[in-house]
């Protein structure tokens, strides 16, 4: 399949892997921090890296850290998905398209969030679904949409 030897595609989709392994690492450091100061326990798990540039942080500069870093995930995960698609499509033609799809993905997780309060088992819902956004799952979805065979209609005149 031509599409499989795109070095562009193969970039995007090595970098989007990675993107995802710095976040996992980040966000189960952080859990940890936050965990450990909110439980006040006499040791934190977190590597020892992340401890030395947390140390000493309040419960509520880390849970702000944690949303703000999730938001910058979300946005690298909507500019891997352009870059994915620019890397088989050649143009950025898709780029609002993807973006307004991570937003209403997103305003879908903060609504399950806020039906949660009636619906308790939303919350895994809402949880779940941002984070799907902040890793490689949505670039996976382009290039499988990007093998899909294109369908001309005879009103373009195949185009």
């Amino acid at each position: 399949m031509k599409l499989l030897r795109n070095p562009g595609v193969w970039s995007v989709l090595l970098l989007s892997i990675l993107v995802g392994s710095v976040r996992e690492f980040l966000f189960i450091n952080l859990n940890y921090q936050i965990d450990h100061v909110q439980r006040g326990t006499r040791f934190s798990y977190a590597h020892s890296k992340v401890q030395a540039v947390l140390s000493g942080v309040d419960l509520g500069t880390l849970q702000f850290l944690k949303w703000t870093v999730a938001v910058v995930f979300i946005a690298a995960g909507a500019a891997l998905c352009s870059a994915m698609d620019r890397a088989m499509q050649g143009s950025w033609r898709h780029t609002k398209a993807i973006v307004l799809t991570f937003v209403a993905v997103a305003a879908l997780a903060f609504g399950l969030h806020l039906l949660a309060a009636v619906v308790p088992r939303l919350s895994t819902v809402s949880i779940q679904t941002l984070h799907m956004l902040q890793y490689p799952v949505p670039v996976l979805f382009v290039l499988l949409a990007g093998m899909l065979p294109l369908r001309r209609s005879a009103s373009t005149g195949g185009r």
